[in-house]
């Protein structure tokens, strides 16, 4: 007997790895990388229950190619150094894709892991570094941050016609790529820049720096930063009584910036995408009546949003081309064109860019709302 169960133990323990292949392989996974804690919390939450929502959607339907599909998220908290970590993890778990992450320097400490296990990657990351890269593996489901530079731009010299300009960047790449973006575009149309300048970001206390431009008398003050800072700026540039415009950029499109800033957000201004309330598109307002009904909230922000149309396109052309293999699907994504999107028809470039789009300026209300005042 003795002798015997060695032989069955192996036995068992074949049998049991074959059963776990047998229900690995009617299982398509799918990565969620974002920041499920951490300052961009309520984004990466947003991103994850976005893309749970349209699995969820899917498995209600038989799944994609007749396999269930499993959602593995791994908390990137926004930082590259644990980036890095959720891409092997993720790879070690067998995913085809990857969803993320918020933040430009998230996405790009992954990108060469996914693009090494042939990993697709999605990513509302705007910063125009991530597509220099050249892997077939990632696509952009935003725009670049050149884009919504040369709208920036037209806005101040042509709509605002501001003659001193402040640019505030804080020193993450996404930050930093698009205010190094902006002032070029403005040099090019012969905008007077009287200050560039950065903060630390999360300092929480920005007066020292606040209070040299105000001795500049700046006609607008720009920053290039995310909400969580964006909105301290607001409220600490009203409390110093300077008087200049506050124009956030995309990554100030936050609910949290409202928080942040209180009272003070109220006059301000934010530069954005169309949000998909405002878009002509059924396909938007019915996934804000399920987002709304499952979770009892709205998205936090378009950025979600975005990444929601990268799984949604993923899916599509897996369905399309009838295959799991992430190269054909790569294939078939880069010729994508005019795919119905939630945040707009989805075009993707042979290097993976995202192509069109178009930006509009808003005006923080005193109930919070926005006005279009530029597009």
């Amino acid at each position: 007997m003795r002798r015997l169960f060695p032989k069955l133990t192996a036995s068992l323990a074949v049998c049991s790895a074959l059963v776990s292949m047998g229900v690995a392989a009617d299982v398509i996974k799918i990565g969620v990388q974002a920041p499920i804690t951490g300052q961009y919390a309520n984004e990466g939450q947003s991103i994850d229950n976005g893309v749970r929502l349209v699995v969820d959607q899917y498995n209600a339907k038989g799944g994609v190619l007749g396999k269930k599909i499993e959602v593995i998220t791994c908390d990137d908290q926004g930082t590259a150094q644990q980036a890095a970590i959720c891409a092997k993890k993720l790879v070690n778990e067998g995913v085809k894709a990857v969803i993320g992450s918020y933040t430009s320097g998230a996405t790009e400490a992954a990108q060469t892991t996914y693009f090494r296990a042939g990993v697709l990657q999605t990513s509302d990351g705007t910063s125009d570094s991530l597509i220099t890269h050249k892997y077939w593996t990632f696509f952009r489901n935003s725009f670049p941050n050149s884009a919504e530079a040369d709208y920036t731009a037209k806005y101040f010299v042509e709509g605002k016609q501001y003659k001193k300009i402040v640019i505030l960047s804080d020193y993450s790449s996404y930050s930093t790529d698009l205010a190094s973006a902006v002032s070029n575009a403005l040099k090019a149309k012969n905008a007077t820049i009287i200050y560039e300048g950065k903060i630390k970001s999360g300092a929480q206390n920005f007066t020292a720096t606040l209070t040299k431009i105000k001795s500049m008398n700046p006609d607008v003050i720009y920053f290039s930063g995310y909400y969580t800072d964006g909105g301290l700026l607001r409220a600490q540039q009203i409390q110093l009584g300077i008087k200049a415009d506050f124009v956030g950029g995309d990554s100030n499109d936050n609910p949290d910036y409202m928080k942040l800033a209180g009272k003070s957000a109220v006059g301000s201004y934010l530069i954005n995408v169309p949000t998909p309330d405002i878009l002509p598109y059924d396909i938007a307002k019915t996934f804000l009546v399920d987002y709304q009904a499952k979770y009892n909230m709205m998205p936090a922000s378009i950025w979600s949003l975005m990444n929601v149309d990268g799984l949604r396109a993923i899916l599509h052309t897996m369905e399309q081309t009838k295959s799991e293999d992430t190269k054909v699907i790569a294939a078939s994504m880069h010729t994508l064109k005019d795919f119905p999107g939630i945040t707009g028809p989805v075009t993707f470039r042979e290097d993976g860019e995202r192509i069109g789009g178009g930006y509009m300026t808003y005006e923080v209300q005193e109930d919070k709302s926005y006005k279009i005042v530029y597009q």
